[in-house]
């Protein structure tokens, strides 16, 4: 899969650039933990999330959150998320609407942890690329 997205990324790096500029901003506010918004101060969060092997089928699940909400400026109800993770993912989880449920620091790996604790509730992520594929998280809540 390595070879693969190299070049994929290349060609259809839309979503990610958005992702990645976000999720930087986002890591910078988030380590401090002085965020006026307290993102780097939580110690779980709830989330919901959309895994996909390929770019492009998660790319076409980020887009129907697009048209159907995320181009008004308006959050994607959980249950509408649900319905496009069960389509789309292709995480067991998926069975679930994508639920996730609550996890702490630690528990998942690397570029999905940034992007589950620097998404504000409410919130839903840009497509992006972790160890296991890309995904897109909506975050339903945090707690200490």
């Amino acid at each position: 899969m390595g070879k693969d997205s190299k070049p994929k990324d290349g060609g259809k790096g839309k979503g990610k650039q958005a992702a990645g500029g976000d999720e930087n901003a986002s890591k910078g506010k988030g380590k401090g933990g002085k965020s006026a918004d307290g993102l780097g101060t939580c110690t779980y969060v709830k989330a919901r999330h959309v895994l996909c092997e390929k770019q492009g089928k998660i790319n076409e699940a980020y887009k129907k959150l697009q048209d159907g909400w995320l181009s008004n400026g308006d959050k994607v109800p959980p249950a509408e998320f649900a319905k496009i993770a069960a389509e789309y993912s292709e995480c067991p989880s998926g069975k679930k609407g994508g639920d996730l449920g609550w996890f702490p620091r630690g528990k998942m790996a690397g570029p999905f942890q940034e992007v589950a604790f620097s998404t504000p509730i409410g919130a839903t992520s840009a497509p992006f690329k972790s160890t296991h594929g890309y995904h897109i998280i909506l975050c339903e809540g945090r707690k200490n």
